[in-house]
């Protein structure tokens, strides 16, 4: 188990295989890694698609009722403004939107006249537009926040970007998820089958690095023979495990190995004892 010390080889009497399947702890991992991107994918997708457009709508609205208010005070202040002429003139305007169609919502109808709650003299006359906005947009169910600029072609194209990268990353977490949960690592009284597939014969094992076992849970055979030359990784926390309440799968496995292991092993000495010197040495 790693951070407990060295394996002791231990003779196991049974003969019958040591099969270590993905453990609960790698399938928490890769599933919310997957979640992770997966949901990224989402926001991104909505923001590039509809997300970015709709808040230049709501940006541009916010602009239309703050200068509907300085049109309305200037109008007031020059005189003779009354609810019949400033019904009129409200029904002219329309909302400033960017020329570049393609910053707003494909299915926004334009021209957009002014909001029917800017017509009204009497709720424009005290002047309080923020009120009112905060009124139309509880109305109509939008976001009352505006962002604080309107979103430019680049900024959404940004967010087509990113999503493509979390997909791509989704697809590779699933990818990884699916191939993990069909392998193995096992070892029965012959050889050892790594998680590709790969079976070598013990005899054909030369060295087994244990360097990493006590710490990350990973060990790493080099065999060369019958069955070809190459490495197998033995990677104990994502095949096995280490609970002791499930017999510590991957330690058992890393028994049966070296018990029947017969060459070089690598590991990490302890700390020496330190040497004792003689009195007026």
């Amino acid at each position: 188990m790693p951070g407990r010390g060295g394996i002791v080889p231990v003779m196991d009497a049974d003969t019958g295989p040591i099969v270590c399947r993905p453990t609960r702890w790698f399938l928490l991992r890769a599933v919310a890694i997957l979640l992770m991107f997966g949901v990224f994918s989402v926001l991104f997708y909505i923001d590039g698609s509809t997300g970015y457009r709709k808040k230049n709508v709501v940006f541009h609205l916010h602009e239309t009722f703050k200068r509907s208010s300085d049109e309305f005070a200037r109008m007031d202040g020059a005189g003779g403004l009354s609810p019949d002429s400033w019904r009129a003139h409200a029904a002219m305007q329309t909302v400033v939107f960017p020329e570049d169609r393609s910053l707003v919502p494909a299915d926004l109808e334009l021209p957009m006249p002014w909001p029917e709650i800017l017509h009204d003299y009497e709720r424009m006359k005290p002047l309080q537009w923020k009120r009112l906005w905060l009124e139309y947009t509880k109305e109509q169910g939008m976001d009352a926040t505006p962002p604080e600029q309107p979103y430019d072609a680049r900024k959404i194209a940004e967010q087509w970007v990113v999503f493509w990268v979390c997909l791509a990353l989704s697809a590779a977490a699933l990818f990884f998820l699916v191939r993990t949960l069909a392998r193995t690592i096992s070892a029965d009284h012959t050889g050892v089958s790594g998680p590709g597939g790969t079976r070598v014969p013990y005899g054909d094992l030369k060295t087994l690095d244990l360097r990493k076992w006590d710490t990350k849970g990973l060990a790493f055979l080099q065999y060369d023979g019958a069955s070809g030359k190459g490495r197998l990784r033995i990677d104990g926390l994502t095949y096995g495990g280490f609970k002791p309440e499930e017999g510590e799968p991957a330690e058992r496995l890393m028994q049966r190995i070296r018990s029947r292991f017969s060459g070089e092993i690598l590991e990490y000495a302890g700390p020496a004892a330190p040497s004792e010197t003689p009195a007026g040495g």
